[in-house]
């Protein structure tokens, strides 16, 4: 039997979601609305390119509310992080080795679902290469990613349980 699809993520994530949704199932749902309506009192609709566009955007609009009902209806809350293994939500610092003449670099990356994933800020996904490979390590321990570069290896030297947004 197949596992049905949860999309971890922290409870503000969650919030934040379910926040987008409301304002677009409310404010941004009557916002288009009114932008159909107004072009549909220009007369001709077979060419009438401002009702054409309002459609459009709300054609946008309702796959942006069925993706986020999709993803809260599929979200799974982390409560429980620990500080002994990579698991979502914990803080990681590793070391990625030497590697085509670049010196070992240190990174501190915070492990997120997919919605919460952003490498600017430093939150990597779960379902990453380097997040997959290193979900269930312990400090010290080492692997190894493939990546387009090549084959690169990282050690765990730290793992927190506070998220980059709490330090």
């Amino acid at each position: 039997m197949e596992q049905e699809y949860r999309e971890k993520m922290s409870q503000h994530q969650y919030d934040t979601l379910n926040q987008r949704l409301s304002v677009l199932k409310g404010e941004r749902r009557e916002q288009v609305a009114a932008a159909i309506a107004e072009a549909r009192s220009h007369g001709d609709l077979s060419e009438n390119a401002e009702y054409d566009e309002a459609r459009n955007e709300q054609a946008r609009l309702e796959a942006e509310i069925q993706q986020l009902e999709y993803t809260l209806e599929h979200a799974e809350i982390i409560t429980v992080i620990s500080a002994d293994t990579v698991s979502t939500g914990c803080v990681v610092t590793l070391c990625r080795s030497e590697f085509q003449n670049q010196p070992q670099k240190y990174e501190r990356l915070q492990i997120v679902g997919r919605s919460e994933a952003d490498y600017d800020k430093h939150k990597i996904s779960d379902d990453s290469p380097i997040g997959k490979a290193a979900i269930g390590k312990k400090v010290g321990e080492s692997f190894i990613v493939e990546a387009p570069v090549g084959i690169l290896n990282y050690t765990i030297i730290e793992i927190s349980i506070n998220g980059l947004d709490e330090e």
